[in-house]
């Protein structure tokens, strides 16, 4: 990105990268590949696009269900987007908390710090609860998306 943004500011963007992207992305087209996940996944981590991963074997399992008519899958589909979306600006908001718990200080230690000391989930026990975590998140996903919604 930085190469992209200096490139425009300077004049100097590096042509022979962008045609390259451009036929790359052409041939995942014409392949059937879709584009954005492909490019996600090659230049994010594996740890950031997990998640991604998670959320689209949901989405095919979604998919790939005989009992429901084309308009509830899409319902469901509609659902489960908005809900998604509300769960990226969800983490949005946590990360401007956690920006705002790193800065402000008692004593010597920022708020960020005495949590991370109270709530030390290093090694294998945030490994466990990471998981746990990601567990009740699909689960809320399926909640919002998929299980009717009963009137009492």
């Amino acid at each position: 990105m930085k190469m992209i943004v200096e490139g425009i500011m300077d004049a100097k963007l590096p042509w022979v990268l962008v045609f390259m992207g451009v036929f790359l992305a052409l041939a995942l087209e014409i392949l059937r590949v879709p584009v954005m996940p492909f490019a996600i996944g090659l230049y994010l981590p594996v740890q950031l696009s997990a998640g991604i991963m998670v959320g689209g074997v949901v989405r095919l399992a979604l998919d790939k269900m005989k009992s429901k008519k084309e308009e509830e899958k899409k319902q469901i589909v509609s659902n489960g987007t908005l809900y998604c979306a509300g769960m990226i600006a969800g983490e949005g908001l946590v990360g401007i908390l956690m920006a705002f718990f790193a800065i402000i200080k008692i004593g010597e230690n920022s708020i960020g710090d005495i949590l991370g000391g109270i709530i030390n989930l290093s090694g294998a026990a945030g490994n466990i609860v990471g998981l746990i975590v990601l567990a009740l998140m699909v689960l809320s996903l399926l909640k919002f998306s998929l299980w009717k919604k009963t009137n009492k």
